[in-house]
Order: C-alpha cells, then sequence, then structure tokens
C-alpha cells in the first residue's frame, strides 16, 4: 500500500488510497482478468485453474531451469475495491518462450488480493486481503477452492511469503506496522496466527506517523533468518523463527538513512549481499548480508537512473544467474538495469526503458528468468520483457495484457 503513501508521506489512510485508485477509472472493455479486448490478450478457453506440472518457486526464485514448453500459470493480484477493480485473483498462463498471456477467468471470493504467493509444492495459492480489517487467504489452485481466510493482526497487509521450509505464512501489515505468522496445515489450510511482532521502535522517520511494514522475506541461508522491511521506521528488522512454535525473535536491525522509506528487499542469488529499493528517497541501497547472524549492513545510497522528475521505486529482481538486477519506477514508469557486478557487491546502473504503462507496483521474474512481468496498476495491465540472457538487455514481448488495476503479478 506505500506505492500511494510514498506521495504524501506520513499521511496514509484507507480512504485516500482508495479514492487515488478510483480515479484511475477503467474502461469496460479492460474489465476482468481475461482482458480479451486488450491488445496482446488472448480469449479465455476454459475456466478451470492451470496445472502446475512441477513444484513451483516463488518469482524471483534463485534456481533457475531451462526455459518450459507449453503453457505456464500465471496468477494476477488486484484491488477488488476499487473502482474498474477486479473481482479477485486472475488466472491466467503465459507462454514460456514468447510471453504471451492468455486469460482463464478469476478466483472470485478473494478481497483486495493485493499480493501473491504460492506454496513451494505449487498446490496452494495465498494472497493478502489488503483492507483496513487485513485478512489472508489460501486457495487451492486445483480447483480453485478458497481453503481459509485468517485475520492477519493489523491494517493493510500489503506482502507475504512462505516459508522454505512450507509449514509457515509470514505476512506484513502496512498500515499497522507489524509482522504475522500463521501455521500451513497439510492441505495448504491456514491455521490460527501463532505470532504478531509490531514495530514499536525505532521512532518513525522524517513525514512519517508511524511503522509501515512492507515486505517480510526468508534469507537465502536454508531459511535461519526472516527480514522485515519497515518504511515507517527506516529500519529492516532481522528475525529468527523458531519452527517449531511459530514465534518470531529480533536478533538485528538495519537503519537506512532517515527519510528513505525501505520498501522492498531482493538477495542476490550468491546469498552474501542484498539490493533495497527505497521509495521515499528514489534510491537504491546495497546491502551485506551475514548469513550467520542475519546481520544486514546497508551501503550508500544509488541513483535509479530516473533523473529530477518524481518517482517512486517499487521493487528490485535479480536474474537466476546473478548478472542482471531490475527496478520498477512508478513516476518515471520505467525498468532499470543494472549490471551486478564484484560477485554481488556493486550495482552499475545500465539504463532505464519505458515500461509500456502507467505506474508498475510490482515487478517478477518467471522461473527461468527469461521473461519479466510488470503489474501496471493505473494501466490496469501487465506487460511482459523477454530478459537477453547475456547482456540482461529487456525487449518488449507485444503489447500488455489487460488485467483491472493490476498490482501483483505471479508467473510460476
Amino acid at each position: 500500500m506505500a506505492s500511494e503513501a510514498g506521495r504524501e508521506p506520513g499521511a496514509w489512510s484507507r480512504r485516500r488510497v482508495l479514492g487515488m485508485l478510483a480515479a484511475t477509472a477503467v474502461p469496460a472493455s479492460l474489465a476482468g482478468c481475461s482482458g480479451s479486448e486488450g491488445a496482446g490478450a488472448s480469449s479465455p478457453s476454459s475456466s478451470s485453474a492451470p496445472s502446475v506440472s512441477a513444484p513451483a518457486a516463488e518469482a524471483g526464485s534463485p534456481s533457475a531451469s531451462r526455459t518450459p514448453t507449453g503453457p505456464r500459470p500465471l496468477f494476477l493480484g488486484t484491488y477488488t475495491s476499487a473502482e474498474g477493480g477486479g473481482t479477485g485473483v486472475g488466472v491466467a498462463v503465459y507462454d514460456a518462450r514468447s510471453g504471451r498471456i492468455t486469460g482463464r477467468g478469476t478466483i472470485d471470493g478473494v478481497g483486495d488480493p493485493s499480493y501473491l504467493a504460492v506454496h513451494p509444492d505449487g498446490r496452494t495459492l495465498y494472497a493478502v486481503n489488503e483492507r483496513p480489517e487485513g485478512g489472508v487467504t489460501a486457495v487451492r489452485i486445483s480447483d480453485r477452492k478458497v481453503l481459509s481466510t485468517r485475520s492477519s493482526g493489523g491494517e493493510a497487509p500489503c506482502h507475504l511469503s512462505v516459508h522454505p521450509g512450507g509449514r509457515w505464512l509470514l505476512s506484513a501489515n502496512y498500515g499497522t506496522g507489524s509482522v504475522a505468522v500463521h501455521p500451513i496445515e497439510p492441505s495448504g489450510a491456514l491455521g490460527a496466527r501463532t505470532d504478531l511482532v509490531v514495530h514499536g521502535s525505532p521512532a518513525p522517520g522524517p513525514g512519517q506517523q508511524g511503522p509501515h511494514a512492507h515486505q517480510i522475506v526468508t534469507s537465502p541461508d536454508g531459511g535461519g533468518h526472516v527480514l522485515a522491511v519497515d518504511l515507517g521506521t527506516d529500519t529492516v528488522y532481522t528475525y529468527r523463527l523458531d519452527e517449531r512454535r511459530g514465534t518470531l525473535s529480533e536478533v538485528s536491525r538495519a537503519r537506512t538513512r532517515p527519510g528513505a522509506g525501505p520498501r522492498h528487499l531482493t538477495f542476490h542469488p550468491g546469498g552474501r549481499y542484498a539490493y533495497l529499493a527505497n521509495e521515499v528517497d528514489d534510491t537504491v541501497v546495497v546491502c551485506a548480508y551475514d548469513p550467520d547472524s542475519g546481520r544486514l549492513t546497508p551501503g550508500g545510497p544509488q541513483s535509479t537512473g530516473t533523473g529530477s522528475g518524481t518517482n517512486y521505486p517499487a521493487q528490485l529482481v535479480v536474474t537466476p544467474n546473478g548478472a542482471y538486477a531490475y527496478l520498477a519506477n512508478r513516476g518515471h514508469d520505467s525498468l532499470t538495469r543494472y549490471a551486478v557486478e564484484a560477485g554481488g557487491a556493486r550495482l552499475r546502473l545500465v539504463d532505464t526503458v519505458p515500461v509500456g504503462g502507467e505506474f508498475p507496483r510490482q515487478i517478477a521474474l518467471s522461473p527461468d528468468g527469461g521473461l519479466l512481468f510488470a503489474a501496471l496498476q493505473r494501466s490496469s495491465a501487465v506487460s511482459v520483457f523477454r530478459v537477453d540472457p547475456d547482456s540482461g538487455e529487456l525487449r518488449r514481448a507485444g503489447e500488455p495484457f489487460a488485467s483491472p488495476v493490476a498490482v501483483c503479478a505471479l508467473p510460476l
């Protein structure tokens, strides 16, 4: 939700955000995730969920494989309470070679599913319910059955992830600055929350009125540590997860410079470095990471390559081979390409390319790293780029696919 909060730091409210979303009404021809009238979109051919032929890795995973053949599943998040928004989680498939997206309908009954994640076994989809009374929802992919919805313990949850062991769901409540843990049952359904940690300190940064947890991810060191990024306190918190009880214990904090507004953290596949997108001051930061202690050490701010205009960085992703990183820029409406150097210790800005629409809220790489998907919130569309494996160059793969108030794309 901080994509809008960063425009007026510290003045978050659900009413203001929904008003901004409603101001970008979607034409009737774009309604529904199938988007058959949108340029580059194919007509939906069935209402059944796309099959997941193998255990799926979350978008941006460091694991890589050869380019798969045949259609691959794609799930799309939206705001169901926004004017022109969707009615649930959009379902589609994409061709892993061409990048062409074909709509497959919608999973209804999931309110404001603005961020999505999949279980390591590929059978269950999880979504936040980004509402004042926040929730997290589990959906069985094979028949689109909603298995459970649980309270997230806070307001406006905007991010979630599945612990690599598959037993715990982690979520971040933006509105109240807290992170939560839910157990995952053998069926994929969610049990009662086992922990809720509120970021009560340090004090909010300049222009902020409280903590705003924006992301919670597991480090690549075997799941030993969990890191939570908080835009409101300019801090990344490292926790250790008790995998028996489902509780979090803080082990360290990393402070960014005041007013940076950290939003999303992405690890290099080598596991020793991570890259932080700072929403409020329009910078990126290379961070050193110590797997033994879980300590994150931020470096100095770097340019996003977007010039002097207003811009809010959203998210960084790194190619599976660790050679290139890409940043989504809202305002400049572009993707920045960085070459990763010195084993992950440096980012060298290469160029920016137009993203093909307005306000790229989230980006994701296909599991093999061959395609990049950008959810274009204000264009109600998803653009797709082919990623050159040698140069990292991005090339548009046709016209964007129409999807109402697209805020998340999850390719499997």
